[in-house]
């Protein structure tokens, strides 16, 4: 049997850490969730290697290292409601829940979805709410929220998100073209200005929806 412990605290040390994230928050909970248990079986002796693996739908559970800067990028708190767009396996969702009072988060596909919600279930992440829909119009109805992530690449940020972001709130996502993209920082400040930052590059799925791509 794999030591998955060892496993995870080494790719803490040796592909996060060692990079430049030093959010210890960030850390603990790299070192807290079993990645295996979100990659398909086949692929388990692959989890804490720091890359991309295929999951269902055409969708990737993403780069550790990526995971771990993003979310450093999103600076959460125990007190913020967190909405995730792109709940893939539940990976990113389960280091948001250690991470935040309260996590929503929308996936596309069903299958992915359904599969999520019973392991978050299983693993007694008990603060997260997934539901399928179009994540680039969000989830109006629990807005606004005080952090925002999005694990897809999108040609510009949904209007819809901006709009559901608490004032003080941030977003981060994936900005770019279908096969590459650049970190965007989006912070709305106490009177509904956004600025934005540009960080480093990153490759995600397409985020395909109303206020993102077409469905090829």
């Amino acid at each position: 049997m794999r030591d998955f412990r060892y496993l995870r605290e080494r790719m803490v040390r040796d592909h996060i850490a060692a990079r430049g994230v030093a959010d210890e928050r960030v850390l603990a909970a790299m070192r807290a969730v079993p990645r295996h248990e979100f990659v398909p079986a086949h692929l388990r002796t692959q989890a804490y290697s720091d890359h991309a693996l295929p999951i269902a739908g055409g969708q990737t559970i993403s780069q550790p290292y990526v995971v771990a800067r993003m979310t450093e990028l999103l600076a959460v708190e125990p007190a913020h409601s967190v909405l995730e767009i792109g709940t893939g396996t539940g990976y990113q969702t389960a280091i948001l829940a250690l991470l935040a009072r309260r996590v929503y988060s929308l996936e596309r596909v069903p299958e992915l979805a359904r599969e999520a919600i019973a392991r978050m279930r299983g693993l007694g992440y008990d603060n997260v709410k997934i539901q399928v829909f179009d994540g680039t119009v969000g989830w109006s109805e629990v807005a606004p929220f005080d952090r925002i992530l999005v694990t897809a690449g999108a040609p510009a940020p949904p209007q819809p998100l901006l709009d559901q972001l608490a004032p003080g709130g941030r977003m981060v996502i994936p900005e770019g073209d279908r096969q590459t993209q650049r970190l965007m920082v989006y912070e709305k400040d106490a009177a509904g200005g956004v600025r934005a930052s540009a960080h480093e590059p990153v490759a995600f799925v397409p985020l395909v929806g109303r206020h993102g791509w077409d469905a090829e």
